[in-house]
C-alpha cells in the first residue's frame, strides 16, 4: 500500500475512530460510575444496554443504506443528490421509532424478567430500560446522519457531535447517578436519563449541521421519491435484521452468562465494554472502507474498490493489535477500574487476555463486512452473521458453559472462536468479488 492510499484511509477513518473510541470511553465512564453501585446495578445496566440495542436495531440499520447510497452518488458525481437518502432515512427513522417507543416502554416490566431472573437486578434494570426506550427516535436520527457524513467524507462532523453528546452525558450522569448539586440520587436510572438526553442533544446538533453542510446535496429540499425509499429499504432491511439478531444474540449471551452467576455477569459486562475499546476502531476503519468502496464503484472502478478493502483491512489489523497489546500484558490494570470485587476480577482476568489475543483477526472480518455493506451486499452479510451467531456461538456457549459446567472460560472461548471463523468467511467473500456487480 502506497503512502497516498494510507493517508486517504487515515484521513477518512481517524475522525470515525475518534468518535467511536470516544463513544466507548463514554460507555466505560458510565460503567465505572455504575460500578460503584455494586454488581447488581452493573449487571442490570449491562443486560439493559443490549436490550436497548436490540430494540433500536431495525432503525440503526438505516445507517448502512444511507451511507452506501450517499457514497455511490458522490462517486457518480451527482453531488446535488447525495442528501436525498438522508432525507428518507430521517423520515423512516422517526416513523418507525414513535410506535416502537410506546410499545416497548409499557412492555418492559413484563419482558425484562425473561432476560434476568435475579429480583435485585430486575428492580434496577426495568426503570433503566424504560428511560432508554424514550431515546429510540434520537438514536435512529443519529445513526442516519452518521451514515451520511461517513458516505460523503465528512466524518469529522460525526466526531464533533459525539464529543458534544459525551460531555453532556458525563455531566448529567455524574449529577443524576450520585445526586450532586441538589439533584435526586437516581442511581442507574440517572445514567439512563443522562444517556437519553445526550442522544437528543446530538440529534438537534446533527440537524443544524445538515442545513450548513448538506443543503447543496438536497437536505430538506423535498421528499425522496419511491425508488429512493425502495432502494434504501433493500439495502437497510438485511442490516436491520442482522443488527436485531446480533443484539438479541448478545442479550442471549448475557442471559447464558447470568446462568453462571451475578459475578460472572458483571465481569462479562466489563469485558464486553473493554472489548469494544479495541473493536470500535476496527469498525471505524470498516465504515471508512464502506465509503471508499462505494465511491470507487460509483466511478465504475471495480479493481480499485477491491483494493481499498484489502488496504483498509491490513492497516486496521495492525493498529488494533497494537491497541490491544497492553490489555493482554496488564489485564488487572484495565479491569481494576471497573471491578472492585477481587473474586469478580479474578473471573475476568483470563477472558480479558483471550480477547486481546484474538482481536486482530476479528477486526479483519469487521472491516471486510462493512466493505461488503458499502458495496450493497447486505443480504449475504446478514445470512453469515445470523447463522454464525445463532447456529454456532450461542448453542455451543450454553452447551459447554452451562450444561456441561465448564463455566465462563468456555463461554468466552466459544465467542472468540465463532468470531474468528466468521472473519474467515468475510475474507473469502471479499476475495470472490461478486459484490462488485450490485447496483445501488
Amino acid at each position: 500500500m502506497d503512502a497516498n492510499r494510507a493517508k486517504t484511509i487515515m484521513t477518512l477513518a481517524l475522525p470515525i475512530i475518534g468518535g467511536m473510541v470516544s463513544q466507548n470511553i463514554l460507555n466505560l465512564i458510565d460503567t465505572a460510575m455504575v460500578g460503584h453501585l455494586g454488581d447488581n446495578a452493573l449487571a442490570a445496566v449491562g443486560i439493559g444496554g443490549f436490550a436497548t440495542f436490540m430494540a433500536t436495531a431495525f432503525i440503526t440499520g438505516l445507517s448502512s443504506g444511507v451511507q452506501a447510497m450517499a457514497a455511490r452518488r458522490l462517486g457518480e458525481g451527482q453531488t446535488d443528490k447525495t442528501a436525498i437518502p438522508l432525507n428518507g432515512g430521517v423520515l423512516l427513522a422517526i416513523a418507525m421509532a414513535l410506535p416502537l417507543t410506546g410499545l416497548l416502554f409499557f412492555a418492559t416490566p413484563s419482558l425484562f424478567p425473561y432476560l434476568m431472573s435475579e429480583p435485585a437486578v430486575i428492580a434496577v434494570g426495568v426503570p433503566y430500560v424504560q428511560v432508554r426506550m424514550l431515546g429510540i427516535a434520537a438514536t435512529g436520527v443519529n445513526f442516519v446522519f452518521r451514515g451520511y457524513w461517513n458516505g460523503v467524507n465528512l466524518s469529522k462532523l460525526y466526531m464533533r457531535t459525539l464529543v458534544l453528546m459525551h460531555i453532556t452525558n458525563i455531566i448529567l450522569n455524574y449529577i443524576l447517578i450520585f445526586g450532586k448539586f441538589g439533584a435526586p440520587e437516581l442511581g442507574a436510572t440517572g445514567a439512563a436519563i443522562g444517556t437519553t438526553a445526550s442522544l437528543y442533544v446530538g440529534s438537534a446538533y446533527y440537524i443544524s449541521m445538515g442545513f450548513v453542510h448538506a443543503r447543496e446535496g438536497g437536505f430538506f429540499s423535498g421528499l425522496p421519491d419511491k425508488q429512493t425509499i425502495l432502494t434504501m429499504l433493500r439495502l437497510s432491511i438485511p442490516t436491520s435484521l442482522q443488527n436485531f439478531f446480533f443484539a438479541a444474540g448478545m442479550t442471549t449471551f448475557f442471559w447464558i452468562v447470568g446462568k453462571l452467576g451475578t459475578a460472572e455477569l458483571a465481569a462479562s459486562q466489563v469485558l464486553v465494554n473493554l472489548l469494544l475499546v479495541a473493536l470500535l476502531p476496527g469498525i471505524g476503519f470498516g465504515l471508512a472502507a464502506a465509503s471508499l468502496v462505494g465511491q470507487a464503484l460509483g466511478r465504475r472502478d471495480k479493481s480499485d474498490a477491491k483494493q481499498w478493502g484489502w488496504d483498509v483491512m491490513r492497516l486496521a489489523t495492525v493498529v488494533v493489535a497494537l491497541l490491544a497489546l497492553p490489555s493482554f500484558i496488564f489485564p488487572d490494570f484495565f479491569l481494576g477500574w471497573f471491578l472492585h470485587n477481587p473474586e469478580t476480577l479474578e473471573i475476568a482476568r483470563l477472558p480479558m487476555r483471550m480477547i486481546a489475543a484474538g482481536i486482530a483477526l476479528d477486526v479483519a472480518g469487521l472491516v471486510l463486512m462493512n466493505a461488503l455493506l458499502g458495496a450493497g451486499d447486505a443480504r449475504r452479510v446478514m445470512v453469515v452473521s445470523i447463522l454464525m451467531q445463532w447456529a454456532v456461538n450461542l448453542p455451543l456457549a450454553y452447551l459447554l458453559g452451562v450444561h456441561l459446567g465448564y463455566g465462563l472460560i468456555a463461554v468466552w472461548l466459544v465467542q472468540l472462536t465463532y468470531r474468528a471463523i466468521q472473519s474467515g468467511i468475510f475474507i473469502l467473500l471479499w476475495k470472490q468479488g461478486t459484490w462488485a456487480d450490485i447496483e445501488v
